[in-house]
C-alpha cells in the first residue's frame, strides 16, 4: 500500500485494521461448535452465557491481534520487507503507545467478561481465562515469546481448539464430556492452518528476524504438507463419528465444504507463495466459518 493510501486511512478504519477482522472466527467457530456440542450431548442451550463466551472469546482474539501487531514491530519482524496485510504499528498508523493502550482496553474488558464466566463455571473457568490472557500475550511477547519458539501452532491448537471448545461446552453443560473434546480437534487444527499460511507467507522475513516459527524449522516443503495433512484430518474426524455412530450422522453435513478444502490445499501444494499465499489466508478464515457451521449444525441436527 503506498504511502498515500496509508495516510488517507482513517483512525477508525486503523484501529479496525488492528484488530483483523478474517482472523475474528478463528475466536468465534470455537465457541459456536462447543454450545453446539452441548446441545448434542442434552444440554439447553443458555443464550446470556453464549454471548458472554463469545464476546470473551473476540476481545481475547483482538487483544492478541494487537499485541502482536506492536510485538513483531518491536522486535524487528514486521519492517518494509512484510509481504502480508497492513499493520497499523509497522506502518506508522496507530503509535506504539495507543497500540499498547488498545492492549490494555482489550485484555481489560475480557478479564470482566471472564468474570462474569468464572461465576458461572467456577475455578476452572478461571484457569482457562487467566491462561488464555497470558498466552495472549506471550504469544510474541515478554521474554519467551511462543510465537518465536517454533510453539506458535501448538498454542494456537490447544487453546482455539481444545480450551475453547470444551470449556464453552462445559459452560453450557456444566460438565466435561468427550464429545466436545472430539470436535475440538477439527476446529483447532483449521484454526492453526490459519497461522500455517501466514508463517509459510512470512517465511523468508520471519528468517531474517531471527524469529523461529515452526515454518523456519521444518522449511516451507513441510510446511504445506503441514497445511494438507491438517485438512485432511480435520474432515476424517467428523465422517468418523457419522459413519460409526448413528446419532453422528448429520456430522456427513461437513463434505458440503470440501471443495473448498480441496482448492485451498492444491494451491498450496502447488507452490503459491510470497504476497499470493494473502487471500488464501483470508479463506483460510472462511473455511473454518463454513465447516464450522457446518459441523455445528450437524452436531444439534443430530441431538434432534
Amino acid at each position: 500500500m503506498s504511502a498515500g493510501a496509508v495516510t488517507s486511512i482513517s483512525p477508525t478504519r486503523a484501529w479496525i485494521l488492528a484488530a483483523r477482522p478474517s482472523t475474528l472466527p478463528a475466536a468465534a467457530v470455537p465457541v459456536i461448535v462447543g454450545a453446539a456440542a452441548a446441545i448434542s450431548d442434552g444440554s439447553q442451550f443458555r443464550p446470556f452465557v453464549f454471548l458472554a463466551t463469545l464476546a470473551c472469546a473476540l476481545l481475547i482474539q483482538i487483544g492478541t491481534n494487537f499485541a502482536n501487531d506492536y510485538s513483531d514491530f518491536d522486535r524487528g519482524a514486521d519492517n518494509h520487507a512484510r509481504l502480508g496485510p497492513l499493520r497499523v504499528t509497522q506502518s506508522g498508523l496507530i503509535p506504539q503507545a495507543a497500540v499498547r493502550r488498545g492492549i490494555l482496553v482489550a485484555f481489560s474488558l475480557a478479564v470482566l467478561c471472564g468474570a462474569v464466566l468464572v461465576v458461572i463455571g467456577g475455578w476452572p473457568i478461571l484457569v482457562i481465562g487467566l491462561a488464555s490472557v497470558i498466552s495472549g500475550l506471550a504469544y510474541t511477547g515478554g521474554p519467551y515469546p511462543l510465537g518465536y519458539h517454533g510453539l506458535g501452532d501448538v498454542f494456537v491448537f490447544v487453546f482455539f481448539g481444545i480450551v475453547a471448545v470444551t470449556g464453552t461446552a462445559y459452560l453450557q453443560s456444566g460438565q466435561w464430556t468427550s464429545f466436545p473434546l472430539l470436535l475440538s480437534i477439527p476446529v483447532g487444527l483449521i484454526v492453526t492452518n490459519i497461522l500455517v499460511i501466514n508463517n509459510l507467507r512470512d517465511l523468508p522475513t520471519d528468517v531474517a528476524a531471527g524469529k523461529k516459527t515452526l515454518a523456519t524449522r521444518i522449511g516451507d516443503r513441510a510446511t504445506r504438507a503441514q497445511y494438507a495433512a491438517f485438512l485432511a484430518i480435520a474432515y476424517l474426524v467428523p465422517l468418523l463419528l457419522a459413519a460409526t455412530d448413528t446419532r453422528r450422522r448429520p456430522l456427513f453435513f461437513v463434505i458440503l465444504s470440501l471443495p473448498l478444502a480441496v482448492r485451498l490445499a492444491s494451491r498450496v501444494m502447488n507452490g503459491t507463495a510470497g504476497r499470493e499465499l494473502n487471500p488464501l489466508l483470508k479463506r483460510t478464515g472462511q473455511l473454518l466459518l463454513l465447516f464450522g457451521l457446518l459441523l455445528s449444525a450437524g452436531a444439534v441436527l443430530g441431538a434432534v
